[in-house]
């Protein structure tokens, strides 16, 4: 441990100043990193070397049965006189030792190898890996990885087999896959699997329940097309089929370039597939279904702690990375209490980032001593180094009475967060759980603003970063695109276009154009017949089936006959294959020649597709709600008066409910139903409004009709007409104006010119 902290605390906070050895002339500055350190270390520092060595040997008996054998040697930081504490830490000491002796070995390795102990991709030019890096399924962001060393010995011919394995074990897990989500989505096929075993494909449950169905002569079909699969095409080492390709242009491509890109999809799809399968399988096992049901898990450890703070709507108890998994309560609440704490220091830390932005910093001086003025501070990690040594003294001694001045046993008050100030927390349960859970979701996402603002402060030197400083960035590659409107300009929060590959830019934008044409249809054809009601006649006379008989919605599908899905599927080929769209032609690009929603004229075209593009994006959003507002009432546009027993009918005759948007909470403030929290809320809005409406005029008044005349602060010598409109006027507000009191008998407390009302 302590010589994996040795190779990287230098590399984070740099080395000591001064000299290592005075009489040698030898600074800690000329002593690099990692083993090249052991040439500098002078004679007389192998004398200190080993005779601390040699202390911590002789200094403690170590004989069997003693403390120090044990790796007790006094020091209560690692061990404690408590003994089920000193367990707890010497259990974690061991374990961090186990990493930190895999960490060092690695780092001499790559320091030996490299001379560095973070090494450097590019010295290795002879390395055997350097063999597959260009291979199908090396992909970003991971590039090769191989992290169990299959391909260590360099072996082409392993590395080819290996290959050949992958390629089938994701095909045929892609298929498992679907197969057992697509009963799941669209039904069972009707009639009969097996007519002589009066087996019917709905009798056939989904997942390995259905393995004990399928009938012998079901298991000799299977294992015939698998027999087929193997031997109807030369799978011999070099051949086409041994590298996947099996004919099947729809998988593969005569064209080489497109070939590899289909490939590459189908390996990364085929690996999520992979994945997928198996935990489905256990899920299936586990609990009879791969969806599972949590109320099967009566049992299950995480139970524990599903009505434990922080669980909150809409993800309810969310741990991935199983840390609850063993059910230890001791564990579960020395986390919590860790979260809390963290989450108190990054609210902090936050605030501190965003204030002295938006209100400027302190007047005066930080340290009168040292003639440093708050203003000199820098905002962000740069103040770290205008901090004087008396300020961390006062820090550190600040952090010292935290965590003394109160019990945090276990089972104490302040263990759980509790440390008396009621502002935080309350002497009611209710409120102070109510409190407590804001504070831990708040802390939550504290921590993760804090940690993209030092991570943004430290790549341009500001936590809200400029956009200007990234003239390199890939993403400018992109900016000046159709569909970057405003007021978003270029949006890509996912990453997709961090790499700057242009080639898969236009790919995505292809099918961007092409999903958001098919959901504007999607969309009309939901809301056309509603207004316009349906068609005359008969949708299929051979049928008996007129349109009117055909449901809106998702309903519909049912109705559709054989051959309109067929004349479905025709239209579709039909818009794939009657227009080249390889890379650079008009179709890649979606103009397949018809002037209505394209043009001759480069300007109107630029305008429509990028219309286009925004409409087929809005569309995308409103056929998934549709979808789903079908599922959920039967018809895309619901029906309120379905909803006999919404939590949101207890408020539609509330005040604030008006034509014609009638009762609008889209962010579901009011799902729960708690009339205690919306009377609340509606107090907060009144008061926020009343609030804002006085600060409205406050800001329009002046411009109209002028300032008072006269004086506002005789004793100040400040005058009305001195005081500038807007947030300018805070700096302008004497001390005796933050606090004054008015005739109704309400105490008006004035914080940077925010009125806050509070009664007597």
């Amino acid at each position: 441990m302590l010589a994996t902290m040795g190779y990287i605390t230098p590399e984070i906070t740099g080395k000591f100043p001064g000299y290592l050895s005075p009489s040698a002339g030898l600074k800690f500055a000329d002593v690099p990193n990692g083993l090249a350190a052991i040439s500098k270390v002078p004679a007389a520092g192998w004398g200190q070397i080993l005779a601390y060595m040699a202390f911590c040997e002789v200094s403690q008996e170590q004989t069997p049965g003693s403390a120090a054998y044990a790796g007790d040697f006094g020091f209560k930081v690692l061990t404690s006189s408590d003994p089920a504490e000193k367990t707890k830490k010497l259990n974690a000491e061991i374990a961090n030792g186990r990493l930190a002796m895999m960490a060092i070995i690695g780092m001499f390795f790559q320091d030996g190898l490299t001379g560095s102990a973070w090494g450097d991709w590019a010295n290795y030019t002879a390395s055997p890996l350097r063999a597959f890096e260009n291979e199908l399924g090396v992909q970003a962001p991971v590039g090769f990885w191989d992290p169990a060393g299959f391909t260590a010995d360099g072996s082409v011919e392993d590395f080819k087999r290996r290959r050949a394995t992958e390629i089938k074990h994701g095909r045929i897990s892609m298929l498992a896959t679907m197969g057992y989500i697509t009963p799941e989505i669209t039904g069972k096929f009707p009639g009969y699997l097996s007519p002589s075993a009066g087996l019917k494909f709905a009798d056939v449950p989904n997942g390995l329940a259905a393995i004990s169905k399928v009938p012998a002569a079901g298991w000799g079909q299977i294992l015939a097309y698998m027999a087929f699969c193997e031997v109807s095409q030369e799978q011999t080492p070099g051949s086409a089929a041994y590298a996947g390709d099996f004919g099947f242009k729809v998988l593969t491509s005569s064209d080489p370039a497109e070939k590899t890109k289909k490939l590459n999809a189908e390996i990364a799809n085929g690996r999520l597939a992979m994945m997928a399968i198996i935990g489905m399988f256990f899920q299936d096992g586990l609990t009879g279904s791969a969806w599972g049901d949590w109320a099967n898990y009566t049992a299950s450890p995480l139970r524990a702690f599903e009505n434990e703070l922080g669980v909150q709507a809409p993800v309810g108890f969310w741990d991935p990375a199983g840390f609850t998994a063993d059910g230890s309560v001791e564990d579960f609440k020395r986390r919590r209490a860790t979260e809390i704490k963290h989450g108190r220091i990054s609210m902090l830390a936050t605030m501190g980032y965003i204030t002295p932005e938006i209100t400027g910093k302190f007047p005066g001086y930080l340290s009168p001593s040292a003639g440093l003025k708050s203003a000199d501070v820098p905002n962000g990690l740069a103040a770290i180094s205008k901090v004087p040594a008396a300020g961390w003294g006062q820090i550190l001694a600040y952090m010292a009475f935290c965590e003394v001045s109160q019990e945090q046993t276990p089972g104490s008050a302040a263990y759980a967060g509790d440390f008396g100030f009621k502002v935080l927390t309350s002497s009611d349960p209710a409120e102070k759980t109510k409190k407590l859970n804001a504070e831990i979701a708040n802390g939550r996402l504290a921590m993760m603003a804090i940690i993209g603002m030092f991570f943004q402060d430290g790549l341009t030197g500001s936590a809200w970063g400029d956009w200007a400083n990234y003239t390199a960035s890939p993403l400018r590659a992109f900016e000046n695109e159709m569909g970057a409107q405003p007021p978003f300009g270029f949006w890509d929060p996912v990453g997709f276009t961090a790499d700057g590959d242009v080639d898969a830019y236009k790919r995505r934008r292809q099918t961007e154009i092409k999903h958001g044409r098919i959901a504007m249809l999607a969309t009309m054809g939901y809301m056309t017949p509603e207004i316009t009601g349906k068609w005359p006649g008969f949708l299929s006379p051979s049928a008996g089936l007129k349109f009117e008989d055909v449901p809106n919605g998702l309903a519909a599908i049912s109705k559709v006959p054989v051959e309109g899905w067929a004349q479905i599927l025709g239209w579709m080929a039909f818009c794939e294959t009657s227009k080249s769209q390889a890379p650079g032609t008009p179709g890649a690009v979606g103009d397949f020649g018809w002037k209505l929603i394209t043009s001759d004229d480069p300007v109107v075209k630029e305008r429509k597709l990028a219309s286009e593009l925004a409409n087929g994006r809005l569309a995308m959003v409103a056929i998934m709600g549709m979808f789903f507002q079908d599922g959920l009432t039967g018809s895309a546009f619901g029906d309120f008066a379905i909803k006999q027993g919404s939590a949101w009918l207890a408020f539609e005759n509330e005040l604030g409910v008006q034509a014609p948007v009638g009762f609008w909470d889209p962010a579901g403030f009011t799902a729960d139903g708690s009339v205690e929290n919306f009377k609340r809320r509606r107090q907060t809005e009144l008061k926020h409004g009343r609030i804002s409406m006085l600060a409205t005029m406050g800001y329009i008044t002046p411009e109209i009709t002028g300032k008072f005349p006269g004086y506002l602060s005789p004793s100040a010598g400040l005058k009305f007409a001195d005081v500038p409109n807007g947030l300018a006027a805070i700096s302008k507000v004497p001390a005796a104006g933050s606090v004054c009191w008015n005739p109704c008998c309400r105490r008006r407390l004035w914080i940077q010119g925010v009125d806050l009302f509070r009664p007597c």
